[in-house]
Parts: C-alpha cells; structure tokens; sequence
C-alpha cells in the first residue's frame, strides 16, 4: 500500500512537472512564431494586440502576455490609445508592473521620435502630411488642451516648436502679443498655430477662430503670417485655412 501511494506521488510530480515544462515550452514557442510573423511579415504581420504581447516580453521573462495585451486594449481602447496612457492608469490593468509600463512608454517615445524626423529640417509646407501625423501621434491622444506655435523661416522651415501652455484656447492661455513678440525675437516670417482637443472632435470652437483672427491681425503689419491653426483630435484634425477660417 505504501508503496502505492509513493508511485502515485511520483506520477503525480511527474505529470506536474511534464505539464509546467508544455506550458513553457507552449508559450517560447507562441513567442518564436511571433517573432517569425514579425520580421517575415512587415507593418501588419502583427494584430495590435499581439503588438502588445511582444512589447511585453521584454518586460516578462517568461509566461503569456498575451491576457495582459487584450486587458490594455480593453482599457484603452485602441494601440494609440495605450501608448499615450499615463503610467499610473497603465498600472491599473492586472499585470502591469513598472517594467512593462516602461516596456510601453518607450515604444510611445520612439513613434513619436520617427514622426518628428519626417519634420525637421525640411519646409514644413511641402511635409504637410508628415507634419499632421507627428501632430496626431504626439497630441491627439493629451487629456487637457495643448497649445503650441510652430515659428518658421522665410523658407518655412522650423525654428522652434514652442508649448505656449495647456488650458482652453483663449486669451488667458494665448496672448497674441506674446505669441508674436516671441516670433520677432526668433526672426520668424511665418507661424503655423496647433492645439488638441481632449474630447476627440476636432472641429474649432468660437474661442479657436477668435483667438486665431487676433493672432493673424497682430502679426500681419509685422511681416509674420500665420499660415494655419491645426486642430488635433482622436476623430482627426481640421486646417482653419482648408475651411476658410484664416
């Protein structure tokens, strides 16, 4: 009898141990093959999800990521919409430790860095599509209003990207004599004006037109021309200039 019961004991251990080594060997080899997918496949070998499980490898030696993966998209609705997360919401979703909101938060930082070496050093006029898609990837997901002014040469090339403040875009966020004087001081000959709205529509406000035809009427004796006012938001952008509002 004893000896029975120590064979069962044996098996049992055995059959534990056969199980935890299958689900090891099961989740190596669902990240090998995504892997494979990955560098086999281009831009859309990997569904947004599984975009996730692999960021999250780097942050998970070993087990599936893939529960977490869908758990942030659940939360957050969408790829971009978890990068942009602040830290402290990502750590919210069961399984999110430090190592992988930091897993995250770079690959945030790297898009966004590839999106504004399509801008820099070029005439923004002439890199319109690649200006928008820097601007969406950097602000179309912000939780507050983010106002910037994007000072330009003669040859409309970027000076500076300046973060004027957040808030509602009127005169106590935006003074249009700072904005301008700011420009003369950088030499500027032109000036495209961005902010975001945090509620995803995009379409301007009575303040946005107002507060963009005081700019404009400012730096116009001066010889500085504000070229647009681009407004970001998760449902997609809208040129002031394109709708005849400038």
């Amino acid at each position: 009898m004893k000896g029975r019961v120590a064979q069962d004991i044996q098996n049992t251990q055995e059959s534990g141990a056969a199980n935890a080594g299958a689900a090891r060997s099961g989740a190596a080899g669902h990240r090998a093959r995504l892997r494979e997918r990955l560098l086999g496949g281009g831009a859309e070998a990997l569904a947004d999800y599984e975009v996730l499980e692999y960021l999250l490898f780097g942050a998970l030696a070993r087990g599936d990521t893939k529960p977490m993966a869908k758990a942030l998209l659940a939360r957050f609705g969408t790829l971009a919409g978890v990068l942009n997360a602040e830290p402290a919401a990502l750590k919210q979703v069961k399984g999110i430790s430090d190592a992988s909101v930091g897993q995250i938060k770079i690959a945030g930082l790297v898009a966004r860095r590839m999106a504004r070496s399509e801008v820099q050093d070029k005439p923004v006029l002439g890199s319109w599509q690649a200006l928008l898609d820097y601007l969406a990837i950097d602000m179309a997901h912000l939780h507050t209003e983010r106002v910037r002014v994007l000072y330009l040469n003669a040859r409309n090339r970027l000076l500076l990207d300046h973060h004027f403040g957040d808030g509602t875009v009127d005169e106590a966020a935006i003074h249009p004599r700072e904005v301008i004087k700011r420009g003369l001081d950088l030499g500027a000959s032109a000036m495209i004006l961005v902010h975001n709205h945090p509620s995803g529509n995009p379409e301007p406000s009575r303040a946005d037109i107002q507060i963009t035809k005081q700019i404009a009427e400012a730096g116009r004796p001066l010889g500085i021309t504000v070229h647009d006012h681009v407004i970001v938001g998760r449902e997609g952008h809208v040129s002031m200039r394109s709708k005849g509002l400038i």
